[in-house]
């Protein structure tokens, strides 16, 4: 049986600008909502799973099977998410 990260994960054509978006529009989101304040010293890889987490918690985003989730596949899950929002960053 195949993984879903082998399957379904197409590279993005401009994904390293939409990560950055997400990381945009998901801090935002968090900071408004009251459930984080990111530090200048928190890691890009900190921030994207902290996102996720967050987006999933709130039933924003369709949550990964548990062994699936790395951080590759939490930068293209929310390049996709990202690229479906209205631009607000």
């Amino acid at each position: 049986m195949c993984r879903w990260t082998e399957i379904q994960m197409k590279k993005l054509k401009n994904e390293k600008e939409l990560v950055k978006k997400a990381i945009a529009i998901g801090t935002a989101y968090g900071e408004q909502r009251g459930a984080v304040e990111f530090e200048a010293t928190d890691s890009a890889n900190d921030k994207l799973e902290y996102i996720y987490r967050l987006l999933v918690h709130d039933n924003l985003l369709q949550p990964l099977p548990e062994d699936q989730v790395s951080q590759q596949a939490i930068r293209h899950k929310l390049a996709i998410w990202a690229s479906k929002q209205k631009l607000k960053a």
